[in-house]
């Protein structure tokens, strides 16, 4: 029976205009919002079927459930292939229009290679990184996920470019909630983009939103494009119930030439108040002969079950194992579950299409690309409703555990072209099964889930996705006997896949009832590890413990912990080599913070290391590629900090120049970091806003915020405010920053651009108030997490505000505080030292000291002298002696009464990777 379609004239108006003002050159989104069964997918396949060939070219496509949450981009490329298919396609990007058309399984790096040139070395290079932290798991996601980031701006620009090369395009998605996250990152970046561009959006988003996978995410991402952008351009239309006359036509339509007592279609609005899928299921359970007196259901799930309840037994549960699978079904898989010949299973299938409703089979011309070497036919139950209805309330829950289990292994059976692999989709969907199969395949499923997170990081580069499948693995494994080997050794993979795959966004501290999750899993894993036995996991897990204590717990724990992981992965011997190399580097990396010349130590170490075995030094491993290179840098930046200057520079160039030549280059913004640092201390602040606005460049061109960003912003912004004409433009510059500080948290970077912020507001002489909430912020911060050098750089701050502020004494003894911390640490990174003791010494000097703070300069005087002797070239020295500000002033004068000119500590480098 063909649907009858009635009113709907106010929600078809709400996207007529749309259509309307993106034809006179206005691009904006509609969201269409309805319950369940109000009729909202069957009013955009209205619009779509009817309205298409006028001043606009109209696309349809919809998210499907399970395969939809897992499947990156899929409505989107979904549009793309309607397009491929139009007869007026410009020649431009003919070979991915081909691709589409021929449904070529591809993942979505393939297509966008082919779309946009010169994306194809970037994806190479970053799957070979996934691949190594899959093997690994040594090598942070911040390595990985700007390519995720790049492939969703390119794919942007796709979409774009096809509203450019014909009519305007009205895009229009049903069921959004079903997104994947790569598909909600592209809508928010193409929504700004509407406004100067031929293109419109029309989003279908069910009311039952909230409860699906990504609902939360559709709904805090409405809010936010609301604030944003304006209720102009962002419009909301929520499909009403039919009204009473709508209801009366539809009846009379429905039921044209049988005898329909007069007052039944209102005995038919009273019941369903106007429920499209209500009024339906009662116009089916209604024969002549009934009256209008028929009992109607009070609720819906009733009036579907009088409908379920006509049908044959053996017909119902067709239809239950149908259910069970989801929102579609093929014949095959019901006829594996159900033990019923497929033949038979088909031809009953037909006839409850013909006689009841409830399903309808596809065309193979409607079928999804996905499904190209599958030899089945696809079956769709009327609406969500009913196929939830049929499934939660005609089975009980052993039942449908059992079912469940049943589908997802004949699900690997279905019939498929020779030597053609499982699709991606079909793998969700028997992973999707076991999981609802509950702990009897919780094995299965963590094994299920693993190995879709592995293809969709190394293959599909979508690292979010990847993430949800690690979560679900863990769900799993937890359902298993603890120190079984599938559950420790699956534990650990999960574990560390995850971990790696969300290292850039870790957030420490916690309460006295809960630890951050990211320290309890890291333990959980490192326990499974030591149960199993295996010597190398326990070195990769101790690693991993040791850089979550750093973000949850502070410098000193971790650094005990990252000893620890040194030792384990010495004791495996060769087998450990790559294991034992990035330990080094990291504990290296760490240990300066508390004591430089043995964290210099074992970096020089690590690097003998790696150009000893071969099986370091002759290898393409992204992983040993990575940690080189946070070697090289850390080691150059160690030895600016300790006063070789000249070594310092040698190294950080080098580092620059091979990581130029190099791709990914997710490292280049630390080396530029570090190098800019330099030239301020060397007096050479040209070349540090060179490097800096170089490092913000190259991460802008990738998008997305960074805590590295942030820094490099900071940074600049200091230097910027020494220009006493730019000090709006620095305090604006560093305001941005610490917003994107606030975002990322990354641990080791907070208290950095935090201190920046209050020098660029000290040099301005901004907000003295905010200057001095955020440096006891960052007193508050290191005093727990251990970070030596940001909490004396913190104090030389505090000090230097209450001076300003006249308080005297309490300046005084934050000075004090400074050097005792100084005293007990001796030289620290990115502390120069001279600083430090020209800052004390003003403050002591001030408050009746003067000798004490003569003492002080006479060290600072020292220190300068010390660290110019590093440098080999006379211009060097020159400009280091007399063109910092600083240094001039302590050389050439006495310092009181005027105190010579502001110190400055630029912060501290606690940091770990960003790209």
């Amino acid at each position: 029976m063909e649907p009858v379609f009635v009113d709907r004239s106010e929600s078809l108006a709400m996207i007529g205009g749309v259509r309307d003002r993106l034809s006179q050159g206005v691009g904006s989104l509609l969201v269409v919002e309805g319950d369940s069964g109000f009729g909202k997918s069957t009013l955009m396949r209205r619009f779509a079927a009817t309205e298409s060939g006028g001043t606009c070219r109209i696309v349809l496509s919809r998210c499907m459930p399970t395969i939809g949450t897992g499947s990156r981009y899929a409505p989107v490329w979904d549009a793309l292939t309607q397009l491929s298919k139009s007869p007026v396609e410009p020649p431009r990007r003919s070979r991915l229009a081909r691709m589409l058309r021929e449904g070529t399984a591809a993942a979505a790096p393939e297509l966008l290679s082919v779309a946009v040139p010169g994306l194809g070395a970037a994806f190479t290079a970053t799957r070979a990184a996934a691949a190594a932290t899959v093997a690994t798991g040594s090598i942070p996601g911040d390595s990985l996920l700007h390519a995720d980031g790049l492939a969703t701006r390119q794919l942007v620009d796709v979409v774009v470019q096809q509203a450019r090369d014909g009519k305007p395009l009205l895009l229009m998605i049903d069921d959004i909630q079903l997104s994947d996250h790569g598909t909600l990152e592209l809508l928010h970046l193409l929504l700004p983009r509407l406004r100067d561009e031929p293109l419109a959006l029309v989003l279908g988003l069910g009311s039952y939103g909230r409860s699906a996978s990504g609902g939360q995410a559709v709904h805090e991402l409405l809010a936010e494009w609301e604030r944003d952008y304006g209720t102009d351009s962002v419009l909301r239309h929520q499909v009403p119930a039919l009204p009473a006359w709508a209801v009366r036509q539809l009846v009379t339509e429905r039921l044209r030439g049988k005898a329909v007592p007069e007052r039944f279609p209102d005995h038919v609005f009273d019941a369903t108040a106007g429920h499209p899928v209500f009024v339906d299921q009662v116009l089916n359970l209604w024969h002549p002969g009934y009256g209008a007196d028929v009992p109607l259901p009070e609720k819906l799930p009733a009036a579907i079950e009088d409908r379920f309840g006509r049908l044959d037994p053996h017909d119902r549960e067709l239809l239950v194992v149908g259910a069970t699978m989801g929102e579609f079904f093929c014949s095959h898989t019901v006829a594996e579950v159900t033990g019923m010949p497929q033949l038979q299973v088909q031809d009953r299938l037909h006839a409850i299409q013909r006689d009841h409703g409830l399903v309808t089979e596809r065309r193979r011309s409607e079928l999804p690309r996905w499904t190209r070497n599958l030899h089945i036919d696809w079956y769709d139950f009327e609406h969500r409703l009913l196929q939830r209805t049929i499934r939660r309330v005609q089975q009980r829950e052993g039942a449908r555990l059992l079912r469940h289990a049943g589908i997802a292994d004949a699900l690997g059976r279905l019939p498929r072209a020779a030597g053609s692999e499982l699709p991606r989709e079909l793998r969700v969907l028997i992973a999707d099964q076991l999981r609802q199969a509950g702990p009897a395949r919780a094995a299965e499923c963590a094994v299920a889930h693993l190995d879709l997170a592995r293809t969709a990081a190394v293959e599909e580069l979508a690292f979010l996705q990847a993430e949800q499948h690690c979560r679900t693995a863990i769900d799993a494994v937890r359902l298993l006997p603890e120190g079984t080997e599938d559950h420790d050794r699956r534990l650990v993979e999960a574990v560390e896949l995850l971990l790696s795959l969300t290292e850039v966004r870790w957030q420490g501290g916690h309460t006295d009832h809960a630890r951050p999750e990211i320290d309890t899993l890291a333990a959980e894993a490192e326990q499974a590890a030591r149960r199993l036995g295996d010597r190398l996991l326990i070195a990769r897990t101790t690693l991993l413990r040791g850089k979550t204590l750093l973000a949850v717990d502070g410098l000193a724990p971790s650094l005990a912990k990252l000893e620890e992981a040194v030792q384990r992965a010495r004791e495996c011997g060769d087998e450990g080599i790559t294991a034992l190399y990035v330990a080094m580097v990291e504990y290296g990396r760490q240990l300066p913070k508390r004591d430089l010349k043995a964290g210099l130590a074992v970096l020089v170490d690590a690097e003998r290391l790696y150009g000893s075995a071969p099986q370091l030094s002759e290898t393409g491993n992204p992983v040993l590629q990575h940690a080189r290179n946070l070697n090289e840098m850390q080691i150059g930046v160690n030895l600016f900090d300790a006063g070789r200057f000249d070594e310092a520079r040698v190294r950080l160039e080098r580092c620059v120049a091979r990581l130029d030549g190099e791709t990914p280059q997710v490292e280049l913004p630390i080396a530029l970091n570090y190098l800019a640092q330099l030239h301020v201390a060397m007096g050479a602040e040209d070349k540090a806003r060179e490097a800096l606005s170089r490092a913000l460049q190259f991460e802008e061109s990738r998008g997305g915020a960074s805590g590295w960003h942030a820094y490099n912003s900071a940074l600049l912004a200091l230097i910027t405010s020494r220009d006493r004409t730019r000090a709006r433009e620095a305090v604006a510059l560093a305001e941005e920053a610490w917003q994107e500080t606030t975002c990322t948290w990354l641990v080791n970077l907070v208290p950095i651009v935090r201190n920046l912020y209050v020098e660029v507001l000290l040099e301005t002489g901004h907000d003295p108030d905010l200057a001095a909430r955020l440096a006891r912020d960052s007193l508050v911060e290191t005093e727990r997490t251990g970070m030596d050098r940001s909490r004396i750089a913190a104090y030389c701050l505090r000090s230097r505000l209450r001076s300003h502020a006249g308080d005297i004494d309490d300046a005084a003894a934050d000075a004090r505080m400074a050097l005792s911390v100084l005293e007990e640490r001796g030289d620290m990174p990115a502390l120069r030292t001279e600083e430090v003791l020209h800052d004390a010494a003003r403050a002591l000097h001030a408050a009746g000291a003067p000798h004490e703070a003569q003492t002080l300069w006479d060290r600072a005087r020292t220190e300068i002298h010390r660290k110019a002797d590093s440098m080999a070239a006379p211009d060097d020295r020159a400009r280091f002696l007399n063109g910092v500000p600083l240094n001039r002033t302590l050389l050439t004068h006495d310092v009181p009464p005027g105190h010579g000119g502001a110190g400055t500590v630029p912060g501290q480098r606690e940091s770990r990777p960003r790209a």
